[in-house]
């Protein structure tokens, strides 16, 4: 069954590769073939769940273990949804013309059923990929639709009969094959295809190596692996709860075996997982969607507005990690944590190998400024280009311990492996935008959008600040236990037009600020998915491990209120007014973290002080509008780390003395030296 899985992995990517070169039949139809292969593959992969063996026995045995009687009834339900989705597919792809043009907006009776049936099948694939949270967003989505009328206040409307429903979702060639669908089909699915070969030939491998090597440096330099390798790769993964059990099943062992509490240690994967969703280039597949939302803009531009909060937010995580972390660490010889170290000529073989791909991706979108499509198409192919011919040009050479015959079928393996690798990262991703669209064109149907803009703007009584964490909140509310795509739609699509109309943000600032808010649904309790799934792994304490998570990621919970006040930030231009806003946001972001994690030396009472001083100091200089109130907190945070590092050393008399004497404290550290 794996190998079954693997071939029609490789054929529909084939098919994938083949549209993103020549593109010969309209997006959205393209988009209902993409939606019915991956949601037959990912079929597959549950009935291949099903069996013990994995799937590495023959298929007859794993066919006749998936019906068993243990696995009969999810067996039969997957057998019959798999059934549905071909006879539906198929039969909109080869009606496409009638659907989507001619009958636009009516339907054949028929049709009705076959759409109430496959709308049933995509709430069952939801349910059995996400968990009851999400199957509850599902259907809350649909019952809002039908029952609108009873809904109180602004949110009441007339309702929307079963067959508008129907059309909305599935008939008309929207809905559950919508734009998202189609963006996927297009633009993600290239990408998450280079990260399956990424997986297959060995780049997390490497990564992880390199974080490594942080190790020797710092203090922190177990924990630090932990930030790089969980963030890398948590911005190619898409969903940070995902990411955090992943790379977390490797990073929290290892930072607890060297001394770090288990909710540090949680809290630490946790944050790490989080931060990956917003680094450029892919920002956790959520700078595709954003360019595509956004009319006049392109991916490039949403990277580079993406840099510079993605860069202070590394940075006081960094700064934040090696303040928690440090004073728990044994002291351990970061060599022994690389078992089987590389050679210094495959090391960078390897970096020239996965270096290439990322190198041509950076030339195309940046440089000749193509289409996120072309880009993809050729980083895939490059990466499958080097994947497969450095290491026979390695064994060719004689420089490897393998056979050119050995490399070849190794690479080989690798590469179908990364193909079906491809398909098991796609897939979900797929499914819950394919519902998400289904919901938000629901929504966008009953006018929803226009209410809520209405009650925050009542709410908030037309003040911007209060507009500002009214929207964080309902951000992490609708971001609970969604990954980051579709987080971050939802919040798009119903909360950052109000930011915009009622309250004239910039488009990319309303944007980030909905997007870095939805991701804080992972952190924030009672439901803290990504703390979660990262404790769990830790064994620590849930609310200790929201705690050590909070005070770490501190800075991401004030960054989108810099987005509101100083919008130039993520303007995708880098001019003087640019630089100086980052600056202060960078300077107030580590005087918050300072405050909050240091561990000062003083008694409770003026320690607490300290805290709240920094902290209150680190917040005016990010978010406050005005530069004189920016620098005058700045200055105040140097003064109070200058007599903080004064006073809170042993004999902080002595050390006033020290520093009024300098020539003399010189000449007394020349003759320790000698």
């Amino acid at each position: 069954m794996r190998n079954l899985l693997i071939g029609l992995s490789v054929a529909f990517w084939l098919i994938v590769i083949a549209y993103a070169y020549d593109q010969t039949i309209p997006r959205a139809q393209y988009g209902v073939v993409f939606l019915g292969g991956i949601l037959e593959l990912y079929i597959l992969t549950e009935l291949m769940a099903l069996t013990e063996s994995n799937g590495r026995a023959n298929i007859v045995a794993d066919f006749k273990q998936a019906y068993g009687p243990d696995n009969r009834l999810d067996a039969v339900a997957l057998t019959l949804c798999a059934l549905d989705i071909a006879a539906t597919t198929v039969y909109m792809a080869v009606n496409f013309q009638a659907l989507y043009v001619e009958r636009s907006g009516r339907a054949l009776p028929f049709e009705y059923w076959a759409a109430a049936v496959f709308v049933a099948v995509m709430i069952y694939l939801t349910w059995r990929s996400f968990g009851r949270t999400f199957l509850a967003v599902v259907i809350l989505g649909f019952g809002y639709g039908a029952f609108g009328m009873f809904a109180p206040g602004p949110l009441q409307h007339g309702g929307l009969t079963v067959e508008r429903i129907l059309r909305t979702t599935v008939i008309s060639v929207d809905g559950f094959f919508g734009f998202l669908t189609q963006l996927v089909a297009a633009w993600i699915a290239l990408f998450l295809l280079y990260a399956g070969l990424l997986k297959a030939y060995g780049a997390f491998d490497l990564i992880m190596r390199l974080a490594f090597r942080s190790a020797k440096y710092l203090d922190s330099g177990i924990a630090q692996t932990a930030v790089l390798s969980s963030a890398v790769i948590g911005s190619v993964n898409g969903s940070q709860t995902a990411n955090a059990g992943m790379t977390g099943s490797f990073t929290i062992p290892l930072m607890k075996r060297n001394g770090v509490k288990p909710e540090t240690a949680g809290a630490i994967e946790a944050v790490a997982s989080t931060a990956g969703q917003v680094l450029p280039p892919v920002m956790g597949a959520g700078a595709f969607i954003m360019a595509s939302l956004i009319t006049g803009i392109t991916y490039v531009d949403v990277i580079i507005a993406g840099l510079i909060p993605a860069t202070i937010l590394s940075l006081t995580i960094f700064i934040a990690v090696h303040y928690v972390s440090a004073p728990q660490l044994d002291d351990v010889n970061a060599d022994r944590l690389i078992e089987d170290p590389l050679p210094r000529d495959e090391f960078l073989t390897e970096a020239i190998k996965f270096g290439l791909p990322l190198f041509v991706l950076i030339y195309k979108l940046g440089i000749e400024q193509v289409t996120v499509m072309t880009a993809a198409l050729w980083t895939a192919s490059v990466m499958l280009v080097t994947g497969l011919s450095i290491p026979v040009i390695r064994a060719a050479a004689g420089i490897s311990d393998e056979s050119p015959v050995e490399s070849i079928k190794r690479t080989g393996w690798e590469t179908l492996d990364g193909a079906r690798e491809g398909v098991i990262v796609l897939a979900p991703v797929t499914i819950i935008l394919a519902a998400i669209n289904g919901v938000v064109d629901i929504l966008t149907a009953t006018g929803v959008p226009t209410a809520i803009s209405l009650a925050l703007l009542d709410l908030s009584g037309g003040v911007l600040i209060v507009a500002a964490i009214l929207s964080m909140v309902i951000c992490i509310i609708l971001g609970l236990g969604m990954p980051t795509t579709a987080s971050y739609t939802i919040v798009a699509l119903l909360v950052a037009p109000t930011l915009i109309s009622q309250f004239f943000l910039p488009e990319l600032a309303s944007h980030f600020f909905v997007f870095y808010a939805a991701i804080l649904a992972g952190l924030t309790p009672p439901i803290a998915t990504c703390v979660a799934v990262a404790c769990g792994i830790a064994g620590g304490n849930f609310w200790g491990s929201c705690r050590e998570a909070i005070k770490i990621s501190a800075p991401l919970f004030i960054l989108p209120f810099v987005f509101v006040y100083h919008p130039e930030i993520v303007s995708a231009e880098l001019n003087q007014l640019t630089l100086t806003s980052a600056g202060f946001a960078l300077f107030g972001a580590i005087a918050v973290i300072h405050g909050i994690n240091y561990r000062f030396t003083y008694g409770r009472a003026a320690t607490a002080g300290f805290r709240v001083a920094f902290f209150t100091a680190g917040i005016l200089t990010m978010v406050h509008p005005g530069q004189l109130v920016q620098a005058g907190a700045m200055t105040a945070a140097v003064v109070m780390y200058i007599l903080q590092t004064v006073t809170g050393r042993p004999d902080p008399v002595a050390t006033l003395s020290d520093l009024f004497d300098f020539g003399s404290s010189v000449q007394t550290d020349e003759l320790k030296q000698k």
